[in-house]
């Protein structure tokens, strides 16, 4: 006969239980005995897919880290050759306004815009020869596999520069100037002006070389803030260019000493400098000259002032504001009637 109808009746265990489809629970209600099973064996499973996405993501991290670091230094270049560069001051000819040691940071994409160098301008530029006796280069004392390693963290511009063929001065004289000293106060002139110089290293007179030359076109005559210690244009007065250094050879203009953090302080022009007027005979003298003999040297009551496009706080400006505008012109749309 069949079982239609019938409870049914558990079979035995080996081991003498009951069998566990038919365990029930409070109430009557049937509670598979392998749920606690199942339970256990999605908790396994979570932590096993866990795993397995913790291990693509750190593959997928070391795939792209070689993209990271490629991006970096690619940025870390272009901000070294295009935009600004450290570098590392060996010796005393600008103190006390930049000590030996000191870390400044150099502008250099300023220049890209028409910005020119001005009289005060503090200036980092390679040597235009001979300036830097081989006596005073220093070698360095690391080994070919660690200079070589710092030699290419300083060209990306990870590190600063300590090349021994780049000097720093101060601009004096640009082109068309006439630098001379001393006068009967012994003081310094451009273009028959006597110049204060404040930033002298206490106890230096202007010179101790007397001296006068007229700065050729292109060109820049500069002397470091310690004058007795400064090999500077003085020095080289019988080279070629009477001293002075081409444009071509600036790598930039210092604005700021950037360390140690208690000598952080900015390198503006002096007022002493920057408040001369023009050249003669360059194009701002003549300008500035033609103005002169029309209103007796003073502006004109409605004259604007335009501001300085060369300016880096302008330029640092533009260049932040370009990718807002390259995506409104893209992101807009011009309708004609």
């Amino acid at each position: 006969m069949g079982t239609r109808g019938r409870p049914r009746v558990a079979e035995p265990q080996p081991d003498g239980g009951s069998d566990p489809a038919d365990d029930s629970g409070p109430g009557g209600s049937a509670r598979p005995a392998d749920g606690r099973r199942r339970t256990a064996m999605g908790r396994a499973e979570r932590r096993r897919i866990a795993r397995r996405a913790a291990r693509r993501r750190k593959r997928s991290f070391l795939r792209e880290l070689p993209v990271i670091a490629g991006v970096a230094l690619l940025i870390a270049l272009l901000l070294k050759t295009f935009l600004l560069q450290v570098f590392v001051i060996p010796s005393g000819s600008m103190e006390d306004t930049i000590k030996v040691g000191d870390r400044v940071l150099v502008d250099k994409l300023t220049p890209w815009f028409g910005k020119q160098y001005k009289r005060g301008d503090v200036v980092v530029f390679k040597d235009p020869g001979n300036w830097l006796p081989a006596s005073e280069r220093t070698s360095s004392a690391d080994g070919p596999v660690m200079r070589g390693v710092k030699n290419v963290f300083t060209f990306v511009g990870l590190l600063p520069s300590d090349n021994e063929g780049d000097l720093i001065k101060r601009v004096i004289g640009v082109g068309g100037d006439t630098v001379a000293c001393c006068d009967s106060s012994g003081r310094l002139t451009v273009n028959g002006r006597a110049v204060d110089e404040p930033y002298i290293a206490p106890g230096n007179p202007p010179s101790r070389i007397d001296f006068k030359v007229t700065v050729p076109q292109g060109r820049l005559w500069v002397m470091g803030d310690h004058r007795d210690i400064s090999a500077d244009s003085r020095f080289h007065m019988t080279d070629f260019g009477n001293g002075t250094i081409p444009l071509s050879n600036v790598i930039g203009r210092a604005v700021l000493v950037a360390w140690p953090v208690d000598r952080v302080h900015r390198l503006p022009e002096p007022p002493s400098l920057s408040a001369l007027p023009p050249p003669p005979g360059s194009a701002q003298g003549t300008a500035a000259a033609r103005a002169g003999s029309q209103n007796l040297g003073q502006p004109s009551p409605g004259a604007a002032v335009w501001p300085d496009p060369g300016e880096p706080s302008l330029v640092m400006g533009a260049v932040g504001a370009l990718p807002f505008a390259v995506r409104r012109r893209r992101g807009g749309v011009v309708r004609r009637g």
